[in-house]
């Protein structure tokens, strides 16, 4: 299979995370990093730092990846094949766009841009592209949620009666200059909540409507969220996104689901347990799944559709742009307390 050579854009926590990735996929290959702040000419990441992940810091061999300080001289490199975004929101709209019209595969971070009219654009460009282009939803690859996913649609444990969504955590303490501008990041609303947004709408479809309530305190935007969403199969599904916790909790990710013969229960913060199956009729047992990341597993996937020459099928553009109009009805309900279509 042909070698992917990949360039980073954005080297925080999420670009860093990105690099981990690739450098465990057979297939890809780390040819350039792009900031167009300080680049760590000694390759030397440790000090950067989010809300979820660890093990070793990032050390790169720097003689062997290229860096550039800008972007239009990255695009005119004819040996990138695939640009990976992790740069601030209100960054998506034009690299992406730039990128694509450059001829290069396209993998850009979540959400897929700061409004919907925005991502439309995105997708116009995306459709007629040389390249492939991925919004990176990641909770689709979560091996644990994937699991979840593949149980609701094979009805394992009989139809799904309920399902509960919680992602809370303190506010970023990296990038605060631009998270806190909630007209350029949209919020825990868009930056946070959306994850569980986009897997309401993978699990049950796009919702018919929504109802929420939320509340602001540090962006101007959304900083809390709890939204009931109304999908075709009729059942309670609701999920919580906030950026209200107190400084020194942690990022805490939650996923219950209710089915006619089992409760499937997620919790991040019980590690190697995280995912718990109450069946009835059985003990309760925790279920094990790839010792993988979601961000490794949905990296991969992008790396073997440009390999086989076939788009990314698990998310599009297309869903990149759903999920921010499904954000955009939770924001408008909020302001009107009223039940929103989607």
């Amino acid at each position: 299979m042909k070698t992917v050579n990949v360039a980073v854009v954005g080297i925080g926590f999420m670009g860093t995370t990105h690099i981990k990735s690739y450098l465990n996929i057979p297939g890809a290959r780390l040819a350039a990093i792009c900031h167009t702040g300080r680049l760590p000419v000694d390759g030397d990441f440790s000090g950067i730092a989010g809300n979820i992940g660890g093990g070793k810091p990032l050390k790169l061999d720097m003689t062997q990846v290229k860096a550039y300080s800008k972007f239009d001289d990255l695009l005119a490199d004819p040996g990138i094949d695939l640009i990976d975004l992790c740069v601030p929101t209100p960054q998506h709209h034009q690299l992406s766009i730039a990128a694509l019209k450059a001829g290069k595969h396209v993998v850009c971070e979540k959400p897929l841009a700061r409004t919907s009219a925005l991502c439309r654009e995105i997708v116009q460009v995306a459709e007629k592209a040389k390249g492939f282009f991925m919004p990176a939803l990641v909770m689709r690859f979560w091996p644990e949620w994937a699991w979840i996913k593949q149980a609701i649609d094979a009805q394992t444990y009989g139809k799904v009666l309920a399902a509960r969504f919680r992602r809370v955590s303190p506010p970023p303490g990296w990038g605060k200059a631009g998270y806190f501008k909630g007209d350029e990041s949209g919020g825990a609303l868009l930056d946070l909540h959306i994850h569980d947004t986009d897997f309401v709408q993978f699990c049950f479809g796009r919702p018919r409507s929504v109802f929420s309530i939320g509340a602001t305190r540090f962006s101007g935007a959304i900083d809390h969220v709890v939204t009931s969403y109304n999908v075709a199969a009729g059942i309670p599904v609701t999920a919580e996104g906030s950026w209200l916790m107190t400084e020194g909790s942690s990022l805490q990710m939650e996923c219950t689901v209710n089915f006619e013969k089992a409760t499937v229960d997620y919790d991040l913060a019980r590690g190697v347990d995280a995912l718990k199956l109450f069946e009835e009729g059985q003990p309760p047992r925790t279920i094990q799944c790839a010792a993988e990341d979601g961000y490794l597993v949905e990296l991969r996937h992008l790396i073997q559709s440009i390999q086989n020459d076939t788009p990314p099928s698990i998310v599009t553009a297309a869903d990149g742009l759903s999920a921010v109009e499904i954000c955009e009805a939770e924001e408008k309900s909020i302001k009107t307390g009223a039940v929103v279509p989607v």
